[in-house]
């Protein structure tokens, strides 16, 4: 069996209740590939919201926790939390948490491995930065990424992983569907002699950065590419489009 095309869509921090119920009636009421599965990504304050209104069909993602399962971290929200408000799913090690808050792969690894623990769904991030990518170092900045993941945690069964370009996120600019293809296969090539086989085979990996309606059907067409994570796109009617590309 293959593996179920998947499309995320990250709201990072936009939004309002008006909005972000006009997105949900929008999803509610489209015809929605279903082949694909369907996670959105809103802002904390709006997680129940969406939840409550959302077609059952379609999951809610946390864009982030906290990796301790409760305690005097201010600010902070645990998987246990997000689990027990019926959110089945969360982000990890998404770049802008990387660079602007310094989040490293230790404390990505950590944070993958407390919400797989409490029953999370996983969308790990990685990606590599224009300076890497140039220095012909995009393989190894990912896999090492990759393998602080793999050091703390055995199953990848509830692991999607989100291939992320930083240079492409929110740029307009897009990796060739050689270039996302070229990652894509070093990744699942990564999980068949770092993890196993059967990981290899079964995970979903996904590709984001400026990822939108025009693009999304060629880059889709990709042997090892198996969906996207959607930003800005994700905000717009043209989400739909995307959700539905492989129609």
């Amino acid at each position: 069996m293959g593996r179920q095309f998947f499309v995320g869509g990250n709201f990072k921090m936009n939004g309002t209740i008006k909005s972000i119920t006009s997105i949900i009636e929008n999803l509610n009421n489209a015809k929605l590939d279903e082949k694909t599965e369907v996670v959105i990504a809103p802002p904390a304050l709006y997680l129940l919201l969406a939840r409550e209104h959302l077609r059952e069909s379609i999951e809610v993602a946390a864009q982030n926790i906290f990796d301790k399962p409760n305690g005097a971290f201010t600010g902070e929200v645990s998987a246990e939390q997000i689990r027990d408000s019926g959110i089945g799913w969360v982000l990890a090690g998404h770049s802008e948490r990387r660079v602007i808050l310094g989040e490293d792969d230790k404390f990505v690894a950590s944070k993958t491995k407390a919400a797989l623990d409490s029953g999370l769904s996983v969308i790990l991030c990685v990606g590599e930065t224009l300076e890497q990518r140039e220095a012909e170092r995009t393989i190894d900045v990912v896999t090492k990424q990759l393998q602080a993941v793999a050091d703390t945690v055995d199953d990848w069964s509830k692991i999607v992983i989100a291939y992320e370009p930083v240079w492409a996120i929110g740029t307009g600019k897009v990796a060739t569907t050689a270039q996302a293809q070229e990652v894509h296969a070093a990744i699942r090539h990564w999980l068949s002699s770092k993890v196993s086989a059967e990981a290899a085979a079964a995970t979903r990996i996904i590709y984001g950065g400026s990822v939108s309606e025009k693009n999304c059907r060629d880059l889709a067409k990709q042997e090892d590419i198996d969906g996207f994570l959607v930003g800005g796109a994700s905000l717009k009617p043209a989400f739909v489009d995307i959700i539905n590309s492989q129609l």
